[in-house]
């Protein structure tokens, strides 16, 4: 990996491209629950939905975490055993909206990096249809610097597996993983993972992660930044090496 030239620098998108924010758990579980397709009956009870959706959460996190086996919205509310309507999500989506804001920093970065003639790219874990991410990317106004991304919820696999790196490494054109660079805000997910795929990685440690979201393994990064400003001097720095 030393002396092999930089040509991407690929991203973690929640506690990374955006800060971290907490989050009530159980309210998005009320917020999703209102997909849920009402029937009249005595089981038609919002908040039962809510709460067998908050235990779905878990377990279809927990296969990510454990497993690195990728799910959908659908997934969760198959795993809840509960039919939903697609169209009904709005009050989920607006939940999170708030949440998903980008770093102001972002676009300043990006933009340093395409200069320097390195690819962008973005990987993600999530449930969430790729529409929403590209979504909140174009209303921050930084898509345009975007050269791949991919989001967990179109693939099979979810970080830290080697073939999540892999098809972002697809994504933005390059095959060397020696060449890609990964930022992110985990040390298991996103360092651990970075590595075992190949590749260096830069912790950006802003977030206050969970105890059930914290992997098996915490991975030592090759550099330590204390705000995504910090991430273009560091590769710079590595590829004059």
């Amino acid at each position: 990996m030393a002396g092999t030239r930089i040509e991407a620098v690929i991203f973690d998108w929640g506690g990374t491209l955006t800060r971290w924010h907490d989050v009530d758990f159980h309210a998005e579980s009320v917020a999703l629950a209102e997909a849920v397709r009402r029937t009249p009956s005595p089981d038609d009870d919002h908040h039962a939905h809510a709460e067998r959706l908050h235990r779905a959460g878990s377990v279809v996190w927990g296969r990510s975490r454990d497993h690195q086996q990728s799910s959908t919205i659908a997934d969760l509310f198959t795993e809840a055993g509960l039919d939903h309507d697609p169209e009904l999500l709005a009050a989920y989506y607006d939940f999170w909206e708030p949440h998903t804001l980008t770093d102001p920093e972002v676009r300043p970065l990006f933009e340093v990096l395409r200069a320097a003639g390195l690819k962008v790219g973005v990987l993600s874990n999530t449930i969430w249809p790729r529409a929403w991410h590209v979504g909140f990317f174009e209303r921050d106004g930084v898509y345009d610097l975007v050269d791949g991304d991919v989001y967990s919820s179109e693939i099979p696999w979810t970080k830290p597996s080697p073939l999540a790196f892999g098809a972002a490494m697809e994504a933005v054109g390059v095959s060397d993983p020696g060449a890609c660079v990964y930022v992110g805000d985990r040390l298991f997910d996103d360092v651990w993972g970075a590595h075992h795929a190949g590749m260096r990685a830069i912790h950006v440690p802003l977030s206050n992660i969970p105890a059930d979201q914290v992997g098996h393994t915490e991975g030592e990064p090759d550099a330590t930044v204390a705000s995504l400003a910090e991430v273009a001097d560091v590769v710079r720095r590595w590829d004059e090496r």
